[in-house]
């Protein structure tokens, strides 16, 4: 037998039960932007320039341009289409550009802990540093916006072994960090039940932009071509389909004009289609369908 994470058994969409989303849809919509923040003179996060020494300026304020000035410009592109947002937000943020996440606040999105910041990875922490950063983070959560969040994805997507058995401890009804499947599955944990829901690892500007060097063009091309497929799809099974940009990618000029078909295109089937944000598609889907009898806890 190969090792196996003991968090969900195999399961062929072909081969559960039917539902819907809101108002009968069969295809639910998110679009998933990042905000994040990075240390001054760190070698993690995305390497605009890799192989140089830190402090590496060009490194740094590439990503930078994202709360300065691509976070602007994209708020302005989702109020134009009136579209809802799930902000994954790195919670240095609040310090760093509480301006920006202010804006977004005043939208109604989503806030999606995201960690403190994308300078640093879970996976190789201890059990309590973990946990501490998972408190620190949803603290800070809960002290701007009023209530703790409800989601979380990994910075780095990059979860320890014990992520999702704190997460539940610490009251997460989902996470974003299992890129396994188009509808939402309940996890086991040592807190309980979890839900996964839907995240893209392929409609994703980091992969097709920054590692596999995608055009805008083809960026916007990807995503509606996948929506146009997984909405055909979706009316043997209900999907949930999610999209990913952060505010340095996608935020730049030349992206936006070529994002801009992808909403457009969206527009265009508004009648079809359930748009949502990753916390509306995790509640409805456990309204419906109860964790089964084997999400018990997980062995430690």
């Amino acid at each position: 037998m190969l090792p196996s994470h003991n968090r969900f058994p195999y399961s062929a969409i072909t081969d559960r039960p039917d539902f819907s989303w809101p108002g009968g849809k069969r295809l639910a919509v998110y679009v998933a932007l990042c905000i994040e923040h990075f240390p001054y003179g760190s070698g993690l996060g995305l390497p605009y320039s890799p192989g140089l020494s830190h402090p590496n300026s060009y490194n740094w304020a590439w990503r930078e341009y994202g709360n300065r000035v691509g976070g602007w410009r994209l708020i302005d592109l989702f109020d134009a289409h009136r579209l809802p947002l799930t902000v994954l937000l790195n919670t240095e943020c609040y310090e760093h550009c509480p301006e920006l996440v202010t804006a977004l606040r005043r939208r109604g999105d989503e806030i999606v802990a995201h960690g403190r910041t994308n300078g640093e990875h879970q996976n190789g922490m201890s059990l309590e540093e973990e946990r501490r950063l998972i408190a620190e983070a949803t603290e800070a959560i809960r002290l701007h916006e009023g209530k703790p969040p409800a989601g979380w994805m990994s910075p780095g997507a990059h979860p320890s072994a014990n992520t999702e058995d704190l997460l539940a401890e610490a009251g997460y009804r989902y996470t974003l960090d299992w890129p396994i499947d188009d509808q939402p599955v309940w996890m086991r944990t040592t807190g309980g039940p979890l839900l996964s829901v839907p995240y893209p690892h392929e409609v994703n500007d980091v992969p097709m932009v920054v590692l596999h060097d995608g055009t805008a063009p083809a960026f916007a091309d990807m995503a509606i071509d996948n929506f146009d497929e997984m909405l055909r799809q979706s009316k043997d099974q209900p999907l949930a389909y999610g999209i990913t940009i952060h505010s340095f990618i996608v935020g730049q000029p030349f992206r936006i004009k070529q994002f801009r078909r992808v909403l457009e295109h969206l527009d265009a089937h508004r009648d079809e289609i359930w748009f949502a944000t990753a916390g509306q598609i995790a509640d409805h889907f456990a309204g419906l369908m109860p964790p089964p009898a084997t999400t018990a806890p997980a062995s430690p």
